[in-house]
């Protein structure tokens, strides 16, 4: 522990650029435009760190770091800005101690940075904000990884609904249609649990009429 602070492990620096080619592949793959996908507004809000340091890490440039009662601070001010109560308005200290399970004076200490947080305090106030685990202690390039990743997750499977929708009408083959809903593997985990070897017989049975039903023609 250092100043209230666990000293974090390695950073995600080496891990970032392989992010970013990976989330740019699939957006040349996609045709999705990289000023939206790369929006620097849309990953500092969802990393935490400030769109002037954004900027320069997806470029592969240094930008330096704060030190870890800095970043709190940074990534604190940036939660109350954007993750906002349904009335638009920011949740006052009250509520945020309240949520986070500390006193007012507690809470109005480590926004006002007049106390070093613990993990505890970052632990709670992260559940209150509904933010991931490490949103105010991750270094940056590692918070920026991470929101990446997330929009990685979020581009494949885009990726994979569009071959799904310009995939041949395979479902018509009733022996396609079911390899396509359950696969090999489900279908031999069904039969698994089936309770004898008998009604397992009559699955392989009628597995065995559906392929001579549906045989193609040698070619």
């Amino acid at each position: 522990m250092t100043d209230g602070f666990e000293v974090p492990g390695a950073t995600a620096t080496g891990l970032l650029p392989a992010v970013v080619g990976r989330v740019a592949g699939l957006a040349d793959r996609l045709g999705a435009p990289h000023r939206e996908v790369f929006d620097v507004r849309r990953l500092s809000v969802a990393s935490g760190v400030p769109e002037a340091v954004v900027r320069p890490l997806l470029n592969g440039r240094p930008a330096g770091e704060p030190d870890l009662q800095a970043r709190f601070l940074q990534r604190l001010g940036l939660l109350r800005r954007t993750r906002l109560k349904p009335n638009g308005r920011r949740y006052t200290q009250q509520e945020i101690a309240d949520g986070a399970g500390m006193s007012r004076q507690q809470a109005g200490a480590l926004i006002n940075g007049d106390r070093r947080p613990t993990m505890e305090h970052c632990d709670a106030i992260q559940r209150f904000f509904r933010v991931h685990a490490g949103f105010l202690t991750a270094e940056d390039p590692e918070a920026l990884a991470g929101a990446l990743q997330r929009t990685e997750q979020d581009l494949l499977q885009r990726l994979a609904d569009r071959e799904r929708r310009a995939a041949p009408t395979v479902a018509q083959d009733p022996l396609e249609r079911l390899l396509q809903d359950h696969g090999v593997r489900g279908i031999a985990w069904r039969a698994a649990q089936l309770p004898t070897d008998q009604h397992r017989d009559k699955v392989a049975e009628w597995l065995d009429m559906l392929l001579e039903s549906v045989k193609r023609p040698e070619s």
